[in-house]
């Protein structure tokens, strides 16, 4: 195996391989990766998320502080005084733990308060909403339960990993990225096929940081019968005048069946969350997912989630200050001739397009003091690999300006520029 050619995907599976030649082979790639100074992944932090962190360094990366631009706390939240407190005091009453699954005893009234404050925040009834303890078990988990071999799922071909896994049980067609034509040409054909034809996007995108055609789509699966299920992670907070994510962008709040996100990103917490325009489907989730029935409830934390979306609409000053940072670094970038793609929200992305320059391009910023993912195959295409930063409203300028210099000097050294 030559490993200059491999990616993390080669090693889901080796013909041949059992479970501990694969684990072996495996290992073998990370190591590689180390001793080339492109193992970028799983470093140890020893401080909180915020627009800076200190690494706790290894042999080859330095420990101190670096400017973070892999965190999706968009607007600072997890530091946030109101949303701390939050914590502390749910902790103090209710202990650290729910100690049961939600059907038999794990359900407090803490997951009603977030289930409600996430209904309201979307002008849903309350018994809209119900919530899982992770962002990609309320894609999974739910679309398990909800689709089998009779339906359909009718994916964007960029939506993320979770829901690959979650329609795993079902037909499968995906259409090209935010491609209208694409996406009714598979609707047109699967008429009167099948019970249930589920169109599945994202609001923003994770890789490109583009935002979903969310009135055509929705016109169009809506004209063919199908219902759509939109995943904003990366909007709820940040797009919108509100902060209700692509879907008040566009003004189809009301319209959209299915409204998936996280509670990872700007929410600043840990779980996830499915809202229904019709409640009988919330309450089949409540029975009928696996995960949410035979799992653990959240702990009392998540009512930190409740502050979180409190403060997006009390404190806006918070959405103006990402909306600046973010237009700030992306002109900077075009100025240097970078290419950055469509991107549209928080998430920016320098595309390199060459694997070997890309992990190069990595190592230069970490040793520059600068801490971002290197994204490649399998996340993105083989020819599309990127630098993904996630703009914070707590960055300063200063911070971006060091982005910008570093960038530029890097440019000059190995030219990534269009």
């Amino acid at each position: 195996m030559n490993l200059n050619k491999v990616s993390f995907k080669d090693f889901e599976d080796i013909p041949n391989f059992d479970v501990f030649d694969r684990a072996s082979a495996h290992m073998e790639y990370l190591d590689f990766l180390e001793n080339n100074g492109f193992k970028n992944y799983l470093l140890e932090t020893d401080s909180g998320c915020g627009p800076t962190v200190k690494l706790a360094g290894n042999d080859r990366i330095k420990k101190g502080e670096y400017i973070s631009l892999v965190s999706n706390d968009y607007l600072g939240f997890t530091q946030h005084p109101k949303v701390k407190q939050s914590v502390i005091e749910a902790i103090e009453k209710y202990g650290t733990g729910a100690g049961s699954s939600p059907l038999i005893g794990g359900y407090y009234d803490y997951h009603k308060i977030v289930e409600d404050k996430i209904s309201t925040f979307f002008n849903r009834p309350l018994g809209s909403t119900v919530i899982y303890t992770t962002g990609y078990t309320a894609n999974s988990a739910s679309l398990l339960c909800l689709l089998k071999s009779q339906d359909i799922a009718i994916v964007d071909m960029a939506v993320h990993s979770s829901v690959y896994e979650g329609i795993s049980g079902t037909t499968t067609k995906r259409f090209l990225h935010n491609d209208t034509k694409s996406l009714e040409h598979i609707l047109s054909k699967s008429k009167d096929k099948y019970r249930t034809k589920m169109v599945v996007i994202d609001g923003v995108y994770s890789q490109d940081g583009d935002i979903a055609k969310l009135k055509e789509i929705l016109e169009i699966t809506h004209h063919y019968g199908g219902v759509l299920l939109v995943d904003d992670a990366h909007g709820i907070g940040v797009v919108g005048n509100n902060g209700r994510g692509a879907m008040e962008l566009y003004d189809v709040l009301s319209q959209v069946d299915f409204i998936t996100g996280t509670f990872s990103k700007t929410l600043a917490n840990i779980g996830g969350f499915f809202v229904s325009n019709n409640p009988d489907i919330v309450s089949y989730l409540r029975y009928q997912s696996r995960q949410y029935a035979f799992s653990a409830s959240a702990p009392a934390s998540v009512i930190g989630v409740k502050k979180a979306l409190d403060l997006i609409d009390e404190e806006p000053h918070w959405r103006n200050k990402i909306w600046e940072n973010i237009n700030y670094l992306k002109k900077g970038f075009e100025t240097l001739g970078l290419n950055i793609g469509t991107t549209e929200s928080a998430i920016i992305p320098v595309k390199i397009g060459n694997v070997e320059k890309n992990s190069l391009v990595g190592k230069m910023l970490l040793e520059n003091g600068i801490y971002t993912n290197p994204i490649m195959y399998p996340a993105v295409s083989l020819k599309d690999s990127r630098i993904r930063m996630s703009v914070l409203a707590t960055h300063t300028f200063e911070h971006l300006d060091k982005v910008l210099n570093t960038f530029e000097h890097i440019d000059k050294k190995i030219k990534i520029s269009k």
